[in-house]
Parts: structure tokens; sequence; C-alpha cells
């Protein structure tokens, strides 16, 4: 009796997996002598060309640990109108960058004329009465001499004299306030920066001590992260760290400026400022890390060339009783020439490093 197309399919099936198996088996030496659990015999000779030999080492690493913080500048200056008056115009916007003197803004000079104007004419008309009561005192002084006014007379035009005098001298000093306005109309960069807000629009009301901009220097600058307390207590002010800009690309060691007391008591963190080199394309705002070893591990570390990788299995040849055994192992971070292992190894044992190319 034939057998069914659906039994012929299964036998065809079972009989492809046990050959697939069997060739497995036999390409790991599974017919050859029995090698321990977890290990295969390597058909290479431990002392063949392309090998050496490493130790399998036992060292404490450092747990790097990066927390995000941001580059400020150490002088940040918001740029305010002194007195009241309408914004006409702002020549600055968010971004660019200024030199020293530069104007940022202008304010609305009308009424300033108007009370420079007014206060001219006050100067004039005191300055006019002094020199009426000034000529007026020579007079006096000169009847009395000749004893042609009397005492009362002389020290009442005197005083009057003095009086007009420290009027005009007021009247003075309040048209040169009155004339520094007009400077104070023109808001001007206090130092080369760049400006980081702009805060007011022409047509709004400058009021004393609102900024219009704020701006900052592109010198002095420093990666502010906020850290956990837990790991803030090992910082101290002029320590070298290491900063990852990813902007950049690089790190850069800095030099911690400054360790604020005070902590969070919702995040539990405190605020390390960290002074940064000059460093062509460091600019304000870009986004850094703090990189930090918080705590230590032991670890198992063997050369990177003694890993090879089949397929996505990771194995190492471990010479065991002076055979080459293959072993599949579970490695983790790499550490320049070395890697972490993380399973399959044990301190002190022997593993062949590649001389070639790591695979």
């Amino acid at each position: 009796m034939n057998q069914s197309p659906n039994k012929q399919k299964l036998f065809s099936l079972l009989a492809a997996v046990v050959g697939m198996v069997l060739l497995l088996i036999f390409m790991e030496g599974g017919f050859n002598d029995k090698v321990e659990p977890g290990l295969m015999q390597s058909q290479s000779a431990p002392n063949s060309a392309g090998y050496t030999t490493a130790l399998v080492e036992q060292k404490q690493l450092d747990d790097i640990l990066a927390w995000p913080g941001a580059v400020h500048s150490r002088t940040v200056a918001n740029i305010a109108p002194k007195m009241t008056a309408r914004i006409i115009e702002i020549k600055v916007n968010a971004g660019d960058k200024v030199k020293k003197g530069d104007l940022i803004a202008k304010l609305d000079e009308r009424d300033i004329h108007a009370q420079t104007n007014a206060a001219q004419a006050g100067l004039a008309g005191a300055m006019a009465q002094a020199e009426r009561a000034k000529a007026d005192e020579q007079r006096i002084k000169s009847l009395y001499s000749k004893e042609a006014a009397t005492r009362q007379n002389y020290d009442v035009v005197v005083a009057a004299a003095k009086q007009a005098q420290a009027a005009a001298n007021q009247a003075a000093s309040a048209a040169n306030e009155i004339r520094t306005h007009l400077d104070d109309a023109s808001l001007r960069a206090p130092f080369d920066g760049i400006v980081i807000k702009r805060l007011q629009e022409p047509g709004d009301m400058g009021l004393p001590g609102v900024p219009v901009v704020t701006m900052q220097t592109i010198q002095g600058l420093r990666l502010e992260a906020a850290v956990p307390a837990s790991c803030a207590g090992s910082y101290q002010t002029g320590m070298g760290v290491s900063v990852r800009i990813d902007t950049l690309g690089q790190k850069i060691t800095g030099q911690i400026d400054e360790i604020t007391p005070e902590i969070d008591p919702q995040t539990r963190t405190q605020l390390i400022k960290v002074a940064l080199p000059a460093t062509e394309g460091l600019q304000p705002g870009q986004y850094g890390w703090l990189e930090q070893a918080c705590s230590q591990h032991e670890a198992l570390l063997i050369p990177l060339r003694a890993v090879q990788h089949i397929g996505q299995l990771e194995v190492v040849k471990v010479l065991v009783d002076g055979k080459p055994m293959m072993r599949h192992v579970r490695i983790g971070k790499i550490y320049e020439e070395q890697v972490e292992v993380l399973s399959g190894l044990h301190a002190g044992e022997t593993v062949l490093v590649s001389t070639g190319e790591v695979n």
C-alpha cells in the first residue's frame, strides 16, 4: 500500500533534520575523544603560528556614569533701560554675536529732548539771575567800602548773590543729568558676547530694570550638571573631570569650578559647575555629559583579540591540560585593547590571543 504524500513529506523532513544534527556533531568533534562539558576541542595546536597566550586577569574597574548638563557662560548680563521710555527699535535676535559697544536697542528720545530743552531754558534763566546778583554784590561792596550802604543792605545783597549762584549750579546739574539720559536711550553691549534671549519687542514700554535682551560671553564657559548627592560627595573644587560634548563629538578635560552646597530636596542632586578650556565650536547652550566613576566592581579582563565571533556566538580558545578548547563566553564593555568577560571564564585561566586582525 503506497504511503500518503503527507507521510512522505514528514519522513523527508525528519531525515533532513537528523542529517543536519549528525553533521554538526561530526564538525564539532562529536565522534572523536570526549571533552569536558561546554568545551570543544580545537584542531589547532596551542603554539601554532598567529597566536600568543594571555592570562585571564581580575581587576577593580570603575563604573563610569554620565550626568547630563548644559554649557553656560560664566558672565551673563541682562540689558535693561535705566528710564521709562517706549522701545522703538531692537537691533539683535537670539543667537546673534555682538561686540562691546554695539547698539542693542533704541528708546524713544522725544521726552528726553523736551526735558533737555526745558532744563537748558531753566539753566539759562538761573545763570542770568546769578550774573545780575553777582553784579549787585560788586556794587554793594563798593558802596559799603565807602560807607554809602548799610551793613544790613550789604548782607542782603551778598546772600542773594550766593542764593542765585546756588540755583544756577543746581540748574546746571539738572541739565547735565538730563543730557546723560540721551545716552541711556541707546542700549549697548557691555562686552563681546552672544545674545541668548530677546525678551521684548519694538513698541513695548521699556521700564528701569526690566531686561530687553539677555547676553553672555563666549569665553569662560562652564558645564553645569545636576549630580546625585550620593555621588557628588566624591567631587572637590579644582578636580579634573571628563566632559563629553555630543555636538562636537569629543571629550574635554575640565576642572571643577564650583559645587553648590545646597541639595535639591526633590531630585536629591547638587549642581556641579565645570570650567571648560577654550575649544573650537564650543558654545553656550550646547548639551554635554559629566562622566564620573561613582563606584567600582570586580571584572575579568582578556585581550580583545582573544575573542572570536562564530555567527552570533562569542568564543575563546582556552588551554586545558595543554590543549586548546573552544569555550562560549559572554563579553561586556571594551576597555581599549581589553574586554570584560561577564561569564564563561575564571581568573588565572590561559586563553589564546590572535596576532592578526580582530574577528
